[in-house]
């Protein structure tokens, strides 16, 4: 069993997906049906609205925040990692999912952002890294396009 968590995104309902650290079978039951979102804390809570807005094309509503509405049958991934993890720095980090991983690396590095120097190109589709200016790593996820029946 593989400890990469990419490996469950198609889980679905009452399907089971062994776990990546026991291979445990996780049985049905009632449960998360989904990311409701992320909250972040930040000393400049302005500043961090408007980078997302600026940087990632986020719109920001005047709540303070932005809603996304995944494609029908998309997934998301929920994983906890070991706390020696060398996958990410800090606690956590966020996954987006964006349309374009290379175009959006590019236009970032044009204009100022830290954009970490690794990538991943796998069967699970195109990653790439950039740190936010609180240092919050996000993983730029492009799906990769769908498969042909």
């Amino acid at each position: 069993m593989t400890d990469d968590p990419r490996t469950c995104q198609g889980n679905r309902g009452s399907e089971r997906c062994e776990g990546p650290e026991t291979g445990a079978s996780v049985a049905a039951m009632a449960k998360v049906i989904g990311l409701g979102g992320v909250f972040v804390k930040s000393k400049d809570k302005a500043a961090l609205q408007a980078w997302y807005g600026e940087m990632l094309g986020i719109d920001i509503s005047p709540w303070g925040g932005a809603k996304f509405t995944n494609e029908a049958g998309s997934t998301g991934v929920w994983s906890a990692f070991a706390a020696d993890s060398t996958y990410f720095p800090g606690p956590f980090m966020i996954n987006l999912r964006v349309d374009d991983a290379d175009g959006l690396v590019e236009a970032l590095r044009a204009k100022g952002a830290n954009v970490l120097d690794r990538k991943d190109d796998s069967e699970y589709g195109k990653f790439r890294y950039v740190a936010d200016p609180d240092g919050t790593v996000l993983e730029l996820w492009e799906p990769p396009a769908p498969k042909a029946p």
